[in-house]
């Protein structure tokens, strides 16, 4: 029986090599995977060890700015999960992404991870060193799968993640379109009314003696104060921006803000959803896959991607280390909703936790697939109307100041 020389990543992220005696390469993955290791390099033993080739490769370059459009991200993680679930090892699948992606700074990235993995790094390491293409919820759900040993389950989820973010964008674009062509209209129409149109009127209106109305008066006083203020208004712009930043780096304001962002009418609602469904599916992955609660509980924190929840979580951890089950824990802390944690409760309950929190996913997947579409129909109308008052308004103080000049000129004597 031949003898396979191996390297993994375990669950603690540590360097495993070792030998196995199977009859075949798919067996040595499965046994490998089965430790709850990620296969990193697989060797049959007698053989000359594969050397890797430094001709044609890729110049080393600073690669923390790289940057890559979205959906070649897309396509590298798809492709990377399926080469892994074909039973490749993580170098041998980068390996062929090198060949087969041919764009310029795809190649170099895929250069770099897989360097990295050559030097010694895991995966998730090697990500982290690009954090323009990979976001801290890509890397640590990345971290998950080689703690978990479903790396492959894990990219195949990101992957629907990521679909989920483009469709999402996609969706609010598409709904966009017409309100903007709409607003730039309507903004157009107003600065041709307030630069050019108000001072002839309210120029003649002052050679012909006439008092003019308060909307009008009103306008003017906007078209004095753009015209001859508007360094202001960018300095005020700028201000606002550098105290907003100045407030989210520090702690409390930081948490406040990821606070308000839930409680935001719509958008609030989608990003809580969207966390339910994440958090309970990954949770699920986890246990799944054998790793402890505790660990579990660290992994889903991280990548929340909220500093107010990060806390919570923070507090629901010390609740079960105290011997609180998790939906108690989760209850106590009322962040998530009873529909939640009475499902949760149920799996704890039977046994059968893991595949509840997969069936939790599934529940909030749809509620945010529904708050999505509902926020996409109703963005068009909201920005219309909108528009439509601030001409109507602009619209009506000057057809005031023309009444009114109009009227004077009747009731004047001859």
């Amino acid at each position: 029986m031949p003898q396979f020389a191996y390297r993994a990543r375990d669950a603690q992220g540590g360097l495993v090599e070792g030998v196995l005696d199977c009859p075949d390469r798919a067996v040595a993955i499965r046994q490998i995977e089965l430790q709850h290791c990620v296969p990193i390099r697989i060797e049959v033993l007698g053989t000359e060890p594969k050397v890797v080739s430094q001709a044609g490769a890729l110049p080393e370059a600073p690669t923390k700015n790289l940057k890559i459009p979205h959906g070649q991200l897309l396509i590298f993680t798809e492709q990377l999960a399926h080469l892994l679930q074909a039973g490749m090892t993580l170098d041998e699948a980068l390996s062929i992404l090198k060949k087969r992606l041919k764009q310029p700074r795809v190649q170099q990235m895929t250069h770099t991870l897989h360097q990295g993995l050559i030097d010694g790094r895991s995966f998730s390491q090697a990500l982290s060193g690009m954090p323009r293409i990979f976001q801290p919820l890509y890397v640590n759900l990345v971290a998950a799968g080689e703690a978990s040993g479903a790396l492959p389950q894990i990219l195949l989820r990101l992957v629907k993640h990521l679909m989920q973010a483009k469709d999402l964008r996609d969706r609010v674009q598409q709904a966009l379109i017409y309100p903007a062509f709409l607003a730039l209209a309507g903004a157009v129409l107003v600065t041709i009314f307030i630069t050019f149109m108000v001072p002839q009127l309210t120029g003649f209106m002052a050679q012909t003696g006439g008092a003019l109305p308060l909307p009008t008066r009103i306008l003017l006083q906007v078209h004095h104060a753009i015209t001859g203020y508007w360094w202001a208004g960018i300095l005020a712009v700028i201000g606002a921006v550098v105290g907003f930043r100045a407030f989210v780096r520090a702690e409390e304001g930081r948490i406040a803000w990821d606070r308000f962002r839930l409680l935001i009418p719509g958008y609030g609602g989608v990003i809580r959803h969207r966390y339910y469904a994440q958090f309970s599916r990954t949770l699920g992955t986890l246990m799944e896959n054998g790793v402890p609660l505790l660990r579990s509980l660290d992994l889903v924190t991280e990548i929340a991607g909220n500093r107010f929840l990060e806390v919570k979580l923070g507090e629901v951890r010390k609740a079960v280390i105290d011997g609180a089950t998790l939906s108690a824990a989760l209850q106590e802390q009322k962040m998530f909703p009873d529909l939640f944690t009475d499902m949760m409760s149920v799996g704890e309950q039977t046994g059968h936790f893991a595949e509840t929190t997969q069936a939790i996913a599934d529940v909030y997947e749809r509620e945010l697939d529904r708050s999505v579409g509902i926020i996409s129909q109703l963005i068009p109308p909201v920005v219309i109307v909108v528009i439509a008052v601030l001409v109507g308004l602009v619209v009506f103080s000057i057809l005031s100041a023309v009444f009114e000049m109009t009227h004077s000129l009747q009731v004047r004597p001859h």
